[in-house]
């Protein structure tokens, strides 16, 4: 077998392993891993290109799941060590370390965010990419989510949500926070939508 050839297999085979992971998760809690795949490359594409990596501090990932989003952020040029990865599953935490060294993984709790990430600090962050399955949750919790979130970021920074639905997983206050919509990324299966949050 050829190196091009080999090359392409073990990424298959490392595609077919991460699916059937994310399946079992999902199988296994349903409401907390929401999917029953990981995003496409065009979607974990579109989500990395909406960072900040200008502004100053880290960039937080909420449910990475087994990485794609995280290795989008590298491949743009992100350094892992500048990356926290905030994970609820231990399997995917011990996956997430091994594929990316220096990577912060934080195993916990994302809709406590503030209690979990203690010792951060509000205005800290320079982006949040989240792959929650925000849906799942009732409003006032989704709602509560992206609040915290909002006070750790710096004063106008992104932060950035996929969802599957046609309206925001949180509805825009105005005064309060924005909300800007993609296009349909219609090469992902299903077909998802970016949302970009942002404390007015």
């Amino acid at each position: 077998m050829n190196h091009p050839v080999a090359v392409r297999a073990k990424r298959f085979s490392s595609k077919i392993l991460d699916e059937a992971r994310f399946f079992r998760s999902w199988v296994e809690n349903p409401l907390k891993t929401g999917a029953v795949s990981p995003s496409g490359p065009a979607l974990s594409k579109l989500m990395a290109s909406e960072a900040e990596p200008q502004r100053a501090g880290a960039i937080l990932e909420l449910g990475p799941g087994t990485g794609v989003v995280t290795k989008a952020l590298v491949d743009r040029g992100i350094d892992a060590n500048r990356l926290i990865a905030l994970e609820y599953n231990d399997d995917f935490c011990t996956l997430l370390r091994r594929r990316f060294p220096g990577l912060a993984v934080v195993q916990g709790d994302a809709y406590a965010l503030k209690q979990t990430l203690e010792g951060a600090e509000d205005g800290s962050l320079a982006s949040i990419i989240s792959s929650l399955p925000l849906f799942t949750r009732p409003p006032a919790e989704r709602r509560e989510l992206l609040l915290q979130a909002l006070e750790l970021l710096e004063p106008g920074a992104p932060f950035i949500q996929f969802s599957y639905a046609l309206v925001p997983p949180v509805p825009a206050e105005p005064g309060l926070f924005t909300v800007e919509r993609s296009p349909w990324v219609l090469m992902n299966l299903p077909p998802a939508r970016v949302w970009v949050y942002r404390k007015a």
